[in-house]
């Protein structure tokens, strides 16, 4: 998938997250079907509870790398499933510093190791009422990760290139709140990456397919290549 250098990769990101970005169609390829209220994330007056999640890239042997977490099934939320590291945002915070937070929180990560790359868009969830502002940041050294134990009961580093590769797509007929749903999902080892994770994946696999690989190399000065802790 990732012919270029990891540098170059992320510099075609950073440059496609400053473009309009897939949105809502985007998103709906990893979405459980049906899902009702997802379409009021479009609804300039929605009121619901606002949380900022980090989409964490960074280099493993070579590969380019996101983390996710496994949420253990003492949390509020979501529990026992599989997440981007994220919380609520606290009044007057920003999703980026809600993100940068919960990241340091959840797995020590130093938020001045990191490169802000921009943003993907915001996403509603219905059943926790929850409208999630995922931000993609980049280190261009694979972060030591301390988890808190109250919080991640595993941390999951996933390889770019295995989540996109199509047999990692499955999809499953679950039993939800009482009916049967379709429910698409990503196959990460023994897990399954579904839900509102899924879906922001989903943009930004849209995103890396379209505007990252098939794009020729651009011409950039080396030192942008380089990633700078609290760029962007």
């Amino acid at each position: 998938m990732f012919s270029s250098p990891i540098p170059v990769t992320i510099t075609r990101l950073r440059a496609a997250l400053r473009r309009p970005l897939p949105g809502l169609p985007g998103q709906m390829c990893m979405a459980s079907r049906p899902r009702p209220g997802t379409e009021r994330i479009l609804d300039p007056n929605l009121d619901c509870r606002r949380a900022g999640v980090l989409v964490l890239l960074y280099p493993r042997e070579d590969e380019l790398c996101l983390v996710l977490t496994w949420r253990t099934e003492t949390l509020n939320n979501h529990r026992g499933q599989i997440s981007l590291p994220g919380g609520s945002m606290e009044p007057g915070e920003t999703a980026a510093a809600t993100a940068l937070r919960e990241a340091q929180e959840e797995l020590g990560i130093d938020p001045a190791s990191l490169e802000l790359l921009g943003t993907l868009s915001p996403l509603y969830i219905p059943p926790s009422d929850f409208c999630i502002y995922p931000v993609v940041a980049y280190t261009a050294t694979r972060p030591s990760f301390s988890p808190n134990p109250e919080e991640v009961a595993e941390v999951i580093e996933e390889p770019l290139a295995h989540l996109l590769a199509a047999e990692t797509h499955c999809e499953e007929t679950w039993e939800l709140r009482g009916q049967p749903v379709r429910v698409p999902f990503y196959a990460v080892g023994p897990h399954k990456v579904w839900g509102a994770t899924a879906m922001v994946l989903c943009e930004l696999a849209t995103l890396l397919r379209a505007d990252v690989d098939s794009l020729p190399s651009p011409t950039v000065d080396a030192q942008l290549l380089v990633a700078t802790p609290n760029g962007g």
